[in-house]
């Protein structure tokens, strides 16, 4: 029996996966061959899908862009016995460049096996690391984490470990873990990937923090616009539930953990992760004060660990391989690897996971082909709707949390929105500020206040009054929102606005960055 493996993404679903499925379903009836139709999860190539793979003794031979009119025509090319006739034929998946070159750590199983396949799962390395947390002493499971180096992969880059630390150190009679999957940003998905290709590896990672931190449960918070990602959680939380992977005995252990799934309402904010325990506790998103920190007083006030999507996700390899095999990948303090996703005006548009170290000049052209328009690339917004826009000047600095502070910039979520030599950096910044005003929670002044003023200003400065004084203007309403925010929201939203001011000054109607040097 020949497995075809049709993709159940969003992405893939989108382009008409689910009618290609039934087409080749059918045409198999039709013909009288007996195959085993396999829905798994996106390779990451999304300029692929819906990427169709036939299992052959020489691996998995894949079909490219297949919709269902292209099914009798890749029966009668011989698809099943994996035929290269076919105008869509790619041959071997796992040798496209594209995928063969990257360095899938937390990606390793994501498009190859059945999403809701508890064996797959088991049988391509998962639950190890939840069998060696269950085997550890729970502040030698925390110093693992520590030392492995992995730092949290929503933005803030804050260590995991020192995270889990103090909420294993916290004396309560209640813990949780909140898995923040609220993924909002411009030009990112590697977290709906995650669910909706591999979801037991991040149900496995929100487990083993259960364990290492006494939380006995557990909530992943999910964007109201992904509902399949939502729909193949909770499918595979029941099928761990019932292979006694949750529960009041864990694998047969002493501990208990309790896995939920919640829906947020769509509120930009609630990325934020203190907005995010508002929004759970059934209140408005709106950000807290701090401290007191979520890991001494989070959800309903109790120790909570809150790791996005990627950071949980990524545990369960370190606790199966080891910290010094993690800490192996990277450069500086950013060890391991981040999923970077290429987004906007690009050729090859998709998910690359790679060590820390590697370049915004390779991400576009060696994987993403340069842009789809085929002009000249301008500017590559890194770390979502409120990251900065990097000239080409700065595309040779290694993707580091610490190098792109320097200048800076932001790495965050690892999204990466390319923009060609038609676009104008004075109307995105503008549309940055415009986007704050829409989804501040309004608690803070500077945030609530600053971005609708921020807006009024940059339009000002493009509709002809360039002068000294009205540039300065908006420099200095940019430092009050990044010293005076409540959170990242307001504090972020400057980046975009200086870093085009610095680096596009022309788009303004500037002869130079003045007042201000640029960075």
């Amino acid at each position: 029996m020949t497995r075809i493996y049709v993709p159940r993404d969003s992405s893939a679903l989108a382009l008409g996966a689910n009618a290609v499925a039934q087409a080749i379903a059918d045409e198999a009836k039709a013909r009288g061959i007996d195959i085993e139709l396999v829905r798994n999860g996106s390779r990451g190539l999304l300029y692929l899908e819906p990427l169709i793979e036939v299992q052959t003794p020489q691996g998995r031979i894949g079909y490219a862009n297949v919709e269902a009119e292209d099914v009798a025509s890749l029966f009668d090319a011989g698809f099943i016995e994996g035929n290269a006739t076919h105008a869509k034929h790619v041959g071997v998946v796992d040798e496209i460049p594209y995928l063969k070159k990257q360095q899938r750590l937390t990606f390793a199983r994501i498009g190859i096996t059945d999403p809701l396949s508890t064996d797959d799962y088991i049988a391509n390395g998962g639950i190890v690391g939840l069998y060696n947390a269950l085997a550890m002493n729970g502040d030698a499971a925390v110093e693992a984490l520590v030392e492995s180096g992995l730092r949290g992969r929503g933005g803030a880059a804050f260590p995991a470990g020192i995270k889990w630390r103090t909420v294993r150190a916290a004396k309560a009679d209640q813990k949780y873990i909140v898995c923040n999957a609220d993924e909002g940003d411009s030009g990112t998905f590697s977290d709906r990937l995650v669910m909706e290709s591999d979801p037991f590896v991040l149900i496995e990672g929100m487990i083993i923090a259960g364990i290492v931190t006494g939380a006995t449960v557990g909530h992943i918070y999910v964007r109201s616009e992904y509902p399949h990602s939502i729909d193949m959680l909770e499918a595979a939380i029941a099928k761990a539930r019932a292979a006694g992977w949750l529960g009041d005995s864990v694998l047969g252990s002493e501990h208990r953990f309790e896995l939920f799934v919640a829906k947020g309402a769509g509120a930009y904010v609630c990325g934020e992760e203190t907005a995010l325990l508002e929004s759970l506790e059934g209140k408005r998103g709106i950000v807290r004060a701090k401290p007191p920190l979520p890991a001494l007083e989070g959800l309903f006030g109790k120790p909570t660990v809150i790791n996005n999507v990627i950071t949980l996700a990524t545990v369960p390899i370190i606790f199966a391989k080891g910290a010094a095999f993690y800490k192996d990948f990277g450069m500086g303090r950013s060890r391991g690897t981040l999923p970077f996703q290429i987004a906007g005006n690009v050729k090859r548009g998709g998910l690359v996971e790679l060590a820390f170290g590697c370049t915004l000049r390779e991400l576009m052209f060696d994987y993403g082909g340069g842009t789809a328009s085929g002009r000249p690339a301008r500017a590559v917004q890194v770390g979502g709707p409120l990251g900065t826009y990097l000239p080409e000047s700065q595309w040779d600095i290694p993707l580091d949390y610490e190098e792109y502070a320097k200048v800076g910039a932001v790495v965050g979520h690892g999204g990466l929105v390319i923009h060609d030599d038609t676009s104008n950096l004075a109307d995105l910044a503008q549309y940055a500020m415009h986007f704050c005003a829409l989804e501040s929670c309004g608690k803070c002044t500077p945030c609530r206040i600053g971005s609708t003023r921020g807006v009024e200003v940059i339009q000002r400065i493009r509709n002809g009054d360039t002068s000294t004084k009205q540039v300065q203007l908006l420099r200095d309403l940019c430092d009050t929102m990044v010293s005076g925010s409540l959170c990242a929201m307001g504090g972020m939203t400057p980046f975009p606005v200086v870093s085009a001011l610095d680096h596009f000054p022309d788009d303004f109607g500037l002869v130079t960055a003045t007042p201000k040097e640029a960075a």
